[in-house]
């Protein structure tokens, strides 16, 4: 059995967190991913009080619905591999924030973007920055038993799980793993999925779920709002292959529908098409 998840993001965004976390169980859902992007009011989270904390808790005991993973993409606005100092500075602390939110919250997992810099200028100093403020951000997370996972991106910097094992070798620690995404390493032509999936298996803790447009030697890609089944991923593959080396973490629909109209209409196609190609590969997802 597999659990299926889904982020914060593919759920309707006026809803309260209850009624969230309630939709996803509703939709079939195991548990739900937190965002914490660049909007003030999502990062305004991490200063959340013990109160609001806690009532975050009770909806989760309430419901019976879990929130497992936190997705930081909020370090996009304060990279960690930045050459400012401030910035520096400002993203461990961030990291810090975090997980200790997750530490409170009861999540198990931090997923953090593979960028050494998101909108300024990649250097050698961006890449050193970012692998030395990363074993900051990792020391503080085993301190604190809260797992530090890197996704592969829409960006050359970590777009492969074999790129991530590179990392893994100047940062060695349990509590720093890999969180690949099936469109991203499906997107780009250099890489090969199923073997870097199956290469990589030792390191994956989670894997996030959504179709893309594969990058061309005409066209950057398209790596987000693209409908399942409408894309480039071949999932049933890349499922099949995971089912053959015995892959035992957990799978995320990612979607960016939460102020759509027809956002549950949305979530259900997602539900029952990502369950129907995980079934045909052998992958019985918990009901």
């Amino acid at each position: 059995m597999v659990k299926l998840g889904i982020n914060e993001k593919s759920l309707p965004a006026a809803m309260s967190w209850l009624d969230k976390l309630n939709f996803a169980k509703n939709q079939g859902f195991s548990f739900v991913e937190m965002s914490i992007d660049e909007t003030d009011a999502r990062i305004a989270r991490l200063n959340w009080d013990k109160e609001q904390r806690f009532d975050l808790v009770k909806d989760i005991y309430q419901s019976g619905v879990p929130i497992d993973t936190m997705m930081l993409s909020a370090l996009r606005k304060l990279p960690l591999g930045s050459e400012n100092k401030n910035i520096y500075a400002q993203s461990f602390d961030m990291c810090q924030k975090a997980i200790i939110l997750a530490k409170d919250l009861g999540i198990r997992n931090i997923q953090i973007a593979g960028y050494d810099e998101y909108y300024g200028s990649k250097t050698p100093l961006t890449h050193e920055n970012f692998i030395e403020n990363l074993q900051r951000v990792v020391n503080f997370a085993a301190e604190h038993q809260v797992m530090i996972s890197i996704e592969t991106m829409d960006d050359c910097f970590i777009n492969s799980i074999a790129k991530i094992k590179n990392v893994k070798k100047s940062i060695v620690s349990p509590w720093l793993q890999a969180y690949p995404d099936l469109g991203n390493i499906s997107a780009w032509p250099d890489n090969k999925p199923i073997e870097d999936l199956t290469q990589g298996l030792d390191s994956i803790i989670a894997i996030h779920v959504k179709d893309v447009l594969s990058v061309t030697e005409q066209t950057s890609g398209k790596f987000k709002d693209v409908p399942f089944g409408e894309g480039d991923v071949n999932f049933l593959g890349l499922f099949k292959a995971l089912k053959r080396v015995g892959y035992q973490g957990t799978f995320t629909i990612e979607m960016w529908s939460e102020n759509d109209e027809d956002v549950a209409s949305k979530v259900i196609f997602a539900h029952d098409f990502i369950v129907d190609l995980l079934t045909q590969a052998g992958l019985l997802v918990e009901g």
